[in-house]
């Protein structure tokens, strides 16, 4: 248990951090295409951990998944040397000489060239979290504090329970179990594959409100019906889990578009802190909603937050195709 949390904290911290680094280096034009590509990598990882879990646990046990992990996590480790300091946080800092070095190393390694207009270098501002909850930012903040809890609610709610009820309700063997919650991740890396395609055409807001209803749809669905077969919840459920892995990926892109630099990141780790939050009560309340209602209630549950989600997307700031510096000054 203390070792997973130490763990805990370790990807906490590096995923916010990945998430504006990235936003940083990119321009305005395409940057939802670019960042979500890059984010292909999470249901990719989660999709491949999933099958290497279905050979793996039957034969040799759970133990050797933290090997594997483990093993991987060494691995990139090495490549954060590689990595060059984002000339806006460099700038924001008032490391100007240092910023132009890494900007110059950026244009040598390509011959493309784009036009910009680049001011004179403002004063430093340091960055605070109470910020987060200015006349400007706060209603920023609560409207994504509530996307990151409720969408991730429903996501991890479903990708970590929906194993367990395979085996315990409808008592599928282990290894049908685990091959019908790859199904999951699988539907999950398509949809967030068209999401990538798509998000700068479609735009954030719209995509998010329309993924948010569409995951209540089909949760909904399953209540009508009563879940009353494997087939019908590993369908439905592993079609809501993958459109909501859209949402989960989008906001990664979304919430560092809406900070600036001084607090960027800082915007980022509080939201994620409501990811983390969701995560752990979700399978205390549906476990609980389970034995006291019923599986039905627990798809109206997730209906609910689905819908909840749909209309804090509605409310939200469309950022494509702008410069970061316009969107949060």
């Amino acid at each position: 248990m203390w070792l997973r949390f130490v763990q805990g904290i370790g990807v906490g911290g590096e995923v916010p951090v990945a998430a504006a680094y990235i936003n940083e280096l990119s321009v305005a034009q395409g940057r939802g295409r670019f960042f979500m590509l890059y984010e292909m990598i999470f249901p990719l990882g989660l999709m491949i951990s999933a099958q290497i879990g279905a050979l793996v646990v039957p034969s040799f046990g759970w133990k050797w998944m933290f090997l594997i992990g483990g093993i991987g996590g060494l691995i990139v480790f090495l490549f954060f040397f590689k990595l060059r300091e984002s000339p806006r946080w460099l700038i924001s800092k008032g490391r100007f000489d240092e910023a132009e070095r890494v900007i110059e190393e950026i244009e040598s390694s390509t011959d493309k060239r784009i036009e910009a207009k680049i001011s004179a270098p403002q004063a430093v501002v340091k960055g605070n979290w109470k910020e987060l909850f200015s006349p400007f930012y706060r209603s920023r903040t609560l409207i994504v504090w509530t996307l990151w809890f409720s969408s991730y609610f429903v996501a991890n709610g479903l990708n970590n329970w929906l194993p367990s009820l395979y085996k315990t309700v409808y008592n599928l063997p282990l290894e049908d179990s685990l091959h019908a919650a790859s199904l999951t991740n699988v539907i999950q890396t398509v949809a967030v594959f068209a999401c990538a395609l798509l998000i700068d055409r479609v735009g954030r807001k719209r995509w998010a409100t329309i993924a948010f209803l569409v995951v209540g749809l089909l949760l909904t669905t399953l209540w009508f019906n009563g879940a009353k077969s494997a087939e019908s919840v590993m369908y439905l459920g592993s079609a809501a889990y993958g459109v909501m892995g859209t949402i989960t990926v989008l906001l990664y892109l979304y919430t560092p578009e809406i900070y600036p630099t001084r607090m960027r990141v800082l915007g980022i780790a509080f939201a994620t802190a409501w990811l983390r939050l969701a995560s752990a009560i979700a399978p205390t309340i549906l476990g609980f909603v389970l034995g006291a209602k019923g599986i039905t209630s627990v798809f109206v549950l997730f209906a609910c937050v689905a819908a909840v989600g749909a209309f804090m997307a509605f409310k939200m700031i469309e950022t494509r195709e702008k410069v970061l510096e316009d969107i949060a000054p």
